[in-house]
């Protein structure tokens, strides 16, 4: 069963549509979580940045992946 899940999960169109979800959520959910950072040209959290797209890939795949 984990192996059949896992493909449907890495199919071409899945990752494609959970890049890009994980592009417009991860970068809003930046703006809002570290917008002062940035506009004043400080250095942001790393880890964070990284969590905040991984987050959204990983919802985003997950759901389809159900099916």
């Amino acid at each position: 069963m984990g192996e059949t899940a896992l493909r449907r999960v890495f199919r071409r169109p899945i990752v494609t549509r959970s890049l890009m979800v994980a592009l417009v959520v991860g970068t809003l959910l930046n703006a809002i979580n570290q917008g002062p950072e940035l506009w004043r040209g400080e250095p942001v959290v790393v880890w964070k940045l990284a969590l905040t797209y991984c987050v959204p890939f990983l919802v985003a795949s997950y759901g389809p992946g159900r099916r």
